[in-house]
């Protein structure tokens, strides 16, 4: 019998830990590694993306949508460099990742040989909780248990170096003996939740309050029913930070929606008038879409020690899980008996839907942006599973799409870098084959990466149980998110050298490659092409020919900041008449009359 090698044993130990899948692109300084794929049978499965990059963003998807580590390889030199953005996404919005790269052989290093970089330094900040390079086979063990750990236990990108020699070398285990570190599997969480006293004095700040609101993020994803039970004693509204928008449904009355740039009126409203903060699972980091900082008395709760008490001056900070700690708090938690404040936030809610639904049905040429999003809103089965990539299609996945059931969604949180919509679509379907799932894309974002990773889609769609992977491109050819910044932020007219996209026909391309590929061009459309997509026995791509003039106008932007807009772009934005007319009668939809208005006297 062949002895074991160390690419032998990480693929092992991998599969100890239960990794399923790993995210990776080829390269000679993980062939040790890549024999070893062969040796195994592909266990866990190698999944081919058409770019490292790709491989980490399909890592942090699947991580974000199962709850369990993601995986991604790459080889020494560019690969491990081009791990890199997607593995910042993963440090910044707090998701457990390990990386596993290559690095030139022992021998060579120090001699600026072919494709060698000092990766530890590379990696030194994006993996910044724990970046080791193995050296010997003795040392495996524990850097690849501590990586995955730390990444469990941080929730952040960890990596483990390994020098393409190191890979084949006949794997020997940690002894029993002076400086060797044997190691062990497994890992098992305590429910942690904060003291008793702690607890009293949350309970006494909420139990004065007569205004109270809830933010809620992706730190209180297991605390549905807890939630719910706590908003309904305290009378509270609940708003929703972007990468929590799937922890609450949004169709109970009392949840305003997101908040921030790319929030909700009502959410904008309720942190307004409030008088009293409970902030559950959140570092929502922008300061100035929360309470003034002496308007409200607050409470805070985060697993994390190191994130608490940030954004805003909390009045205890407390350190525990969000479910548990809610449950040790309902006990002490007095039944609001005055549902005045309640009832105002449920009619500005209602409002806003009526609203949102109103401004979709807003004519542009040729389809409005929000259309798309509202006629999927109301087809997407309860358990689809969502991604939007950054730009302008995730100011309408953020404020049009109404979430229900077990619907999950994600986007680049706190990074915001494009390109991550596709690949987290992978990434999501290979942690559920058996659910459908939509990504929204813009073009800027398909033609920087999105078009290659559908073939990746292709390579492997026939594995899923559920064929539905819908692709759907906001098709402007105009970089359209940045433009609306250069006016609204710099005062400045769009400047087409910069802004302006090459003509491309995604649906002939999708097409070439065998998905179901429908172009849509008049409003009409929109609603037929959302049914095909979601009853087709293959992924599909939607081509929608979206309006660039309609403006993402958050609902804080007052009638003169749109007119401040106006007046910089009236001289040289050549599409300056389409943008007024499109920012006048969207933002014409939020004062007119509505179902149950009372009519003035």
């Amino acid at each position: 019998m062949a002895s074991k090698t160390v690419g032998d044993y990480v693929l092992a130990r991998l599969r100890e830990w239960g990794v399923e899948k790993v995210f990776g692109y080829p390269g000679d300084g993980i062939n040790g590694l890549l024999a070893a794929w062969g040796r195994a049978g592909d266990d866990p499965q190698f999944v081919q993306a058409r770019h490292e990059e790709m491989s980490a963003f399909e890592a942090v998807g699947y991580a974000k949508f199962t709850g369990r580590v993601g995986v991604c390889a790459a080889t020494s030199g560019p690969g491990g460099i081009h791990l890199l953005n997607g593995l910042y996404d993963a440090k910044l919005d707090h998701v457990p990742v390990v990386a596993i790269v290559g690095q030139t052989n022992r021998s060579a290093m120090g001699g600026s040989y072919q494709q060698e970089i000092d990766m530890l330094s590379l990696y030194k900040d994006v993996a910044s909780d724990y970046v080791q390079m193995v050296t010997v086979p003795e040392q495996l063990p524990n850097v690849l248990d501590r990586a995955i750990r730390v990444a469990l236990a941080e929730q952040a990108p960890t990596a483990v170096i390994i020098p393409a020699d190191v890979q084949e070398l006949e794997y020997t285990p940690p002894g029993h003996a002076f400086k060797m570190v044997p190691s062990s599997l497994g890992i098992d969480w305590p429910a942690i939740s904060a003291d008793d006293e702690a607890i009293r004095r949350a309970a006494d700040v909420l139990n004065s309050g007569k205004k109270v609101a809830i933010l809620a993020g992706a730190g209180a994803r297991g605390a549905r029913a807890e939630l719910e039970q706590v908003a309904d004693l305290l009378g509270a509204g609940v708003a929703k930070a972007l990468l929590g928008k799937d922890v609450l449904s949004d169709e109970l009355p009392y949840v305003t929606g997101s908040i921030g740039l790319l929030g909700t009126r009502p959410s904008y409203e309720m942190m307004n008038d409030c008088d009293t903060l409970l902030t559950v699972g959140s570092s929502f980091p922008y300061t100035q879409f929360m309470p003034d900082l002496d308007q409200a008395r607050a409470v805070q709760i985060d697993i994390d020690p190191k994130m608490i008490g940030m954004r805003y001056p909390y009045e205890v900070n407390l350190v525990g899980d969000a479910a548990a700690t809610l449950r040790a708090l309902m006990p002490l938690l007095e039944r609001k008996s005055d549902r005045d404040w309640r009832e105002k936030i449920e009619s500005n809610v209602a409002r806003w839907w009526e609203t949102v639904e109103m401004e979709a049905m807003v004519e542009a040429d040729p389809i409005n942006p929000m259309l798309l999003f509202h006629e999927a809103s109301a087809r997407l089965p309860d358990n689809t599973i969502l991604a939007a990539d950054s730009g302008s299609a995730a100011n309408w996945y953020a404020r049009n799409l109404r979430f229900r059931g077990d619907m999950r969604g994600s986007l680049s949180g706190t990074l915001a870098t494009m390109g991550p919509g596709v690949p987290y679509g992978i990434g999501a379907k290979f942690g559920h084959p058996d659910r459908p799932v939509v990504v929204f894309e813009g073009d800027g974002a398909m033609q920087m990466n999105g078009l290659a990773e559908l073939l990746t889609i292709r390579h492997y769609w026939e594995q899923w149980l559920d064929p539905r992977f819908v692709v759907a491109v906001l098709h402007n050819n105009d970089l359209n998110q940045v433009t609306w910044e250069m006016r609204a932020m710099q005062g400045a007219p769009k400047f087409p050298q910069s802004q302006t996209l090459p003509e491309c026909d995604y649906a002939a391309f999708a097409a070439s490659i065998g998905f179901k590929a429908i172009t849509v061009e008049k409003p009409e459309q929109v609603g037929p092409a959302w049914d095909a997509a979601l009853d087709a026995d293959r992924p599909t791509l939607l081509d929608v020919r979206v309006d660039p003039d309609v403006p993402p106008i958050p609902p804080h932007a007052s009638f003169e900041q749109m007119k401040a807009t106006a007046e910089s772009i009236i001289k040289g934005d050549e599409d300056r008449w389409g943008v007024i007319r499109e920012g006048v009668k969207t933002k014409v939809q939020e004062f007119l009359p509505r179902r149950g208005d009372t009519p003035q006297q």
